[in-house]
């Protein structure tokens, strides 16, 4: 295997234990808090006038002027980024809203400009109350406020009676096919037979899938006995961001580690991620790592960027890729929310490399679920995972 040596980095990285995490305090994924320098001066930040019930995902649609959010309680908003207008869509897909779940990530289709595809990840119970990671896809009518012709498009098995790790990013690759993670429903049987190293089902993957739901013959495992054919590549924990390189096309993706272990990783076709046989983390309250080291396995896809055990972690939630042209002094820059680290981080790009650089909304010590780019301006949207929650509109000078 190609192996690189991987970079470690951490912003001002403090140890313990954050407390009144809201929501998901008892979920485990985001229990450490780090710090980080003071935004830059030439950002000016507001918030859009609207509310939201534990937002996850924001999609700025391409005319600019509006936002497509999803609260986790199932609902998903068209929402006027000037007034702060927030028009509830009908005809959303039913959701199951404990612990981690509900209506999760939303994109559009490269298209929608001429299709008008939605395409929505959420936790979905069956008749025995088990729960899933569901996509599926609408047509948006916005005179009508509603999806229409909304069909489910896939299922990553099984149905489980736990209520996290979904994962649930999903991001449109340069191929056109659909990337989406999918958590390991917090496994804990630490070793070989875990979930996340077992071809057999979709659990701790990233899955790849035709933009109707139907499975490419190219993906890497559709020859493999036993393999479930969604998947891209395995052994991740819980990837609750994914993001498509502007330049290289690669996806990438942030991952939770146990403790600390977080993540950012370049997603390649067949690769194990490691979790949890490779791994940086160490078992909660303790000081004894999961796994081996990255560096150790010739058989494991090192990360790009890692928060190791003892560095107080960067719980990662959503990424995006910012492309603006300001500021000035920016240059291609990847942007990751932070649950319990209350900020969002900013890494300048080298070839397959990212260097942490002073982070945004440090200021606001607001957990920061989702972060998103408008194509059609300088600024940046976040969303902030708590009830009544605002979004925060981040405009460059």
């Amino acid at each position: 295997m190609n192996r690189r040596k991987y970079l470690i980095t951490a912003a001002g990285c403090a140890s313990g234990w954050f407390a009144g995490c809201s929501r998901a305090a008892q979920l485990s994924d985001d229990v450490t808090t780090t710090s980080a320098t003071t935004s830059p001066a030439q950002i000016e930040t507001s918030e859009i006038p609207a509310t939201f019930e534990y937002p996850w995902a924001i999609s700025p649609l391409p005319d600019g002027e509006s936002l497509l959010v999803t609260e986790q309680i199932g609902q998903l908003s068209l929402v006027d980024i000037q007034s702060g207008e927030k028009e509830l869509i009908a005809k959303t897909p039913a959701v199951a809203s404990d612990g981690q779940g509900g209506l999760l990530d939303v994109t559009i289709d490269p298209d929608f400009e001429s299709n008008s595809w939605v395409y929505l990840t959420y936790s979905a119970a069956n008749e025995q109350r088990k729960t899933a990671t569901h996509l599926g896809r609408g047509r948006l009518n916005r005179s009508r406020s509603r999806l229409e012709e909304f069909e489910r498009l896939y299922i990553a098995g099984p149905f489980l009676d736990r209520a996290a790790h979904y994962g649930s990013r999903v991001v449109f690759g340069a191929d056109h096919m659909i990337y989406q993670t999918i958590g390991d429903r917090q496994f804990k049987n630490f070793g070989p037979e875990h979930v996340a190293q077992q071809l057999s089902s979709e659990l701790g993957t990233v899955i790849r899938l035709q933009p109707d739901g139907s499975i490419p013959q190219s993906n890497p495992f559709i020859q493999t006995p036993g393999a479930k054919d969604a998947i891209y590549s395995y052994g991740h924990r819980n990837g609750q961001g994914l993001a498509r390189h502007p330049g290289t096309g690669k996806i990438w993706e942030s991952e939770f580690g146990e403790k600390d272990g977080d993540e950012i990783n370049i997603i390649r076709a067949g690769e194990n991620y490691g979790w949890p046989i490779a791994d940086n983390s160490c078992r909660y309250g303790t000081t004894e790592h999961v796994g081996d080291s990255h560096e150790s396995r010739a058989d494991i896809r090192n990360p790009v960027v890692s928060w190791p055990c003892g560095s107080g972690g960067f719980p990662p939630s959503g990424i995006c890729f910012y492309t603006g042209s300001r500021p000035r002094d920016w240059g291609l820059s990847l942007l990751v929310a932070g649950l319990a680290s209350r900020y969002v981080a900013r890494f300048e790009l080298g070839e397959d490399e990212a260097t942490q650089q002073p982070g945004l909304l440090t200021e606001r010590n607001s957990r920061i679920r989702d972060i998103a780019q408008n194509p059609e301006k300088n600024e940046l949207y976040a969303a902030v995972d708590a009830q009544n929650a605002p979004l925060i509109r981040m405009k460059f000078d």
